[in-house]
């Protein structure tokens, strides 16, 4: 007998995995279909484990929410029940991770649980804005419509977070190539002068005496150790952003800091509006809209202020005034919020803020890359001209010695 690992659902919906032998994968699902479960998948031991770790990570992106949204869209338009579809998508969804969600989806809605709570199960790979409005879409009979809908929300974040994604990875790059340059000529340059230099006896300047005790360290204990600061550090930063204290310190830095912030309030509002317009329009209760909004920032200031916003709206008050009194969204964002609650008519006025703000992102980009682009290079000019000084400066005093002899 073999052994295989195996994925069920039992009676109340709830997922496990074991392992169990048998003579055959056909005869391990019977087995456990025996015993009542609801058998997701069965694979030989290590197989099905093998595939766990490679996808370890990789997370399901907007993208492939868009993709998966807008073919389902298709399959249920051309007449074929919600579980025939779930079972023709998974088999030829790349993204391991989703495919697997929608097997257990797919198991859990013949099971007769309904299709928001299948994605229910698995709330790291469907976000709440998919459950909730799939779920307002079952009890509509509005189900393509709320689809598209989150086809073309996914769509416009995947392509905001394409943009401010290309806005700083040129930036990043050269500030990587910089770094590999500079430790590049220390380790291999510099020692070849430093001891051209010492033989010489020539007097050095101090620059230059900087350049070759910084070559020194790296080359010796000192590089190891620099690459466990960095490390470490890189390490205590990542956690101390997990915290709450950490979390402010670094969303306000991302909404003050010159070139970047701008960006950042721009691509936050336009997630704002594009989500709330797309919740509204399927039915969703402003106050729930308002919450899930808040949770899809990826900004504790505006995360915070949406769900103080909330509060006050539960009282009474209108959208507008709390928005506006965050004093982080653009004036012209809370007029139009204030324009829409009184034609009774938000979610279509959002609509148009979020293309405005889409647009305002590709002028934002647009004009960071022109920015860092002559920055980058003057660093660079800076970083390596100091070091060609620092090297060469002495050999010209050393010529000019000799000349004068």
């Amino acid at each position: 007998m073999a052994k295989y690992s195996y994925r069920v659902l039992d009676k109340d919906g709830k997922r496990k995995k074991g392992e169990i032998e048998a003579n055959s994968e056909e005869k391990a699902s019977e087995k456990l279909k025996s015993e009542g479960y609801t058998v997701v998948q069965v694979g030989l031991q290590g197989a099905l484990d093998k595939d766990i770790k490679i996808n370890i990570g990789g997370g399901v992106k907007s993208r492939d929410l868009s993709v998966f949204c807008k073919q389902f869209v298709s399959v249920l338009n051309a007449g074929v029940t919600i579980i025939t579809a779930l079972d023709m998508l998974a088999e030829q969804m790349p993204n391991k991770k989703l495919q697997q969600a929608l097997k257990e989806t797919q198991a859990y809605v013949e099971k007769g649980g309904s299709l928001a709570g299948g994605f229910a199960l698995n709330p790291k790979v469907f976000p709440p804005i998919l459950i909730n409005m799939v779920a307002a879409g079952e009890s509509s009979g509005s189900m393509e419509i709320a689809f598209e809908r989150l086809s073309t929300h996914f769509e416009k974040d995947a392509a905001l977070r394409g943009k401010i994604k290309g806005a700083l990875t040129y930036p990043a790059v050269v500030c990587v190539v910089a770094l590999g340059v500079v430790v590049v000529m220390l380790l291999t340059v510099i020692p070849t002068f430093a001891d051209m230099f010492l033989d010489m006896g020539v007097k050095l300047p101090f620059a230059t005496k900087a350049l070759i005790a910084a070559s020194h360290f790296l080359a010796g204990i000192g590089g190891v150790l620099s690459l466990i600061a960095v490390i470490g550090a890189i390490v205590g930063l990542k956690m101390f952003a997990k915290t709450s204290t950490g979390d402010q310190i670094f969303s306000t830095i991302a909404i003050k800091a010159p070139i970047f912030g701008n960006l950042t309030v721009q691509s936050c509002s336009a997630r704002f509006a594009r989500t709330l317009s797309t919740l509204m329009a399927s039915g969703i209760p402003l106050l729930d809209a308002i919450e899930q909004v808040a949770k899809m920032m990826g900004n504790k200031i505006f995360c915070d202020g949406l769900m103080d916003a909330k509060v006050q709206v539960s009282k009474g008050v209108p959208l507008s005034k709390p928005l506006k009194d965050m004093g982080v969204f653009p004036p012209m964002l809370t007029q139009m919020v204030k324009i829409g609650e009184e034609t009774g008519n938000i979610e279509d006025m959002m609509e148009k803020v979020a293309d405005y703000y889409d647009s305002e992102v590709d002028l934002a980009t647009g004009q960071l890359t022109a920015a860092m682009e002559p920055l980058t290079i003057v660093v660079l000019a800076v970083i390596v001209g100091g070091i060609v000084a620092a090297v060469y400066g002495p050999m010209l005093t050393m010529y000019n010695n000799m000349d004068n002899l």
